[in-house]
């Protein structure tokens, strides 16, 4: 008896210890699985920081310092020449602002730049009260009235849409003839506010060290604070470390998972907010670049900005690793939807008539809140995807 039960208890330890073996070989398992995918995403995440993100933010930097320049020579040579050169000047930093927000988060979100420089509607009632205020204008028209702009002014007065609504009428330049003086002092001083943040934009991403003296000057002399917390430790570097100590991100896949998280968001607010909330009847007023009837550009460059994103690479002739890449080798299907669907929201937004101020109710309008729902789901789906 004494023998057979040694049997047995030997036989239980060897199914003890199999098991065993068997757990540590499932462990390492999942653990190869993880950085298989960790190694694959990594190249992506280097991709959409380098060459999607600062490459979007020196765009726009250079762009709205473009604007402000031409803002400047239009203040000072009222003619109908310099206000076009505006007016061009306009649409081409408008166009890069809004092909940066499918990645709102990090700096932008932070030092609350998004508020700062692209709050709609324009609180046009306070805009008069500015008109009027004498004090006020000689703030604005001091050789500081960029820093006077950013003290005194709201978000409802600041960014691209006060001097949208000075530039234009019924989408198009206005005559030169119906913009005061004073409307100009204002649009300068605005218009040095936002070069301001965007530089700041481009030197939190890219590092202070890599934009030009002219930048660096800049952001010293108006104290623009550019990194995580008071260090100098950049967004770019916190997002390229992600899974080493410092990193706020503590895995490669979460990073990734925030370049999906960033498309999703406005996926959604171009559907449900910028299209939606007129198109609802909640808020008829609330449209953007209604001045300009740049409503559904802006739209389509939000859309623009996930391809970017998702795809890798804000130049379409210089993509690389994405995560679409990796998307593409769990589901390809999944991938594929995505693609299309992002094809199909910008076809579905061209669709609505033009402007959008006037067809917001229209049923293309509604066709085009739908195709943004479907893209938001599909992403959604490819994060789920991502965090298997």
């Amino acid at each position: 008896m004494k023998k057979i039960r040694q049997f047995y208890l030997l036989l239980a330890t060897m199914f003890i210890v199999a098991g065993g073996f068997t757990g540590c070989s499932d462990d390492d398992s999942d653990d190869d699985a993880f950085e298989k995918k960790e190694e694959a995403l990594k190249p992506a995440v280097e991709q959409y920081v380098n060459n999607t993100v600062i490459a979007t933010y020196r765009s726009l930097a250079d762009a709205a310092t473009d604007l402000y320049n031409a803002l400047a020579v239009l203040k000072e040579d009222k003619t109908q020449d310099n206000l076009v050169k505006a007016t061009d000047a306009w649409i081409k930093s408008r166009t890069y602002w809004e092909l940066s927000e499918a990645f709102l988060f990090g700096a932008v979100a932070d030092f609350g730049i998004d508020p700062h420089i692209d709050t709609w509607p324009l609180d046009e009632r306070a805009f008069l009260e500015e008109m009027a205020n004498q004090g006020h204008l000689d703030g604005m028209d001091a050789e500081d009235g960029d820093i006077w702009a950013d003290q005194h002014l709201g978000f409802a007065l600041l960014g691209f849409h006060g001097i949208e609504f000075i530039l234009y009428k019924e989408g198009s330049p206005k005559n030169i003839s119906e913009i005061t003086d004073n409307e100009l002092i204002y649009a300068t001083a605005v218009g040095g506010d936002l070069r301001n943040q965007c530089i700041r934009l481009e030197a939190a991403w890219a590092g202070l060290d890599n934009v030009s003296e002219e930048k660096q000057q800049l952001i010293e002399d108006r104290e623009l604070v550019t990194g995580l917390s008071t260090s100098r430790f950049n967004y770019s570097e916190n997002m390229l470390n992600a899974g080493n100590p410092g990193s706020l991100y503590r895995t490669v896949t979460d990073a990734a998972a925030a370049i999906i998280e960033g498309c999703m968001d406005i996926s959604a607010e171009v559907g449900e907010i910028k299209i939606g909330t007129a198109f609802s009847k909640e808020d008829v007023n609330y449209i953007e670049s209604p001045y300009s009837f740049n409503s559904k550009t802006d739209f389509a460059d939000n859309i623009r900005s996930i391809a970017n994103a998702y795809l890798g690479g804000a130049d379409e002739t210089k993509r690389g690793a994405s995560v679409s890449d990796y998307i593409k080798s769990v589901d390809q299907q999944l991938d594929a939807d995505i693609k299309a669907s992002i094809i199909n929201c910008i076809g579905k937004i061209g669709e609505i008539p033009t402007p959008f101020a006037r067809n917001y109710a229209s049923q293309e309008a509604g066709a085009a809140m739908e195709a943004c729902d479907e893209l938001t789901t599909l992403l959604n789906s490819a994060k789920s995807k991502l965090q298997e």
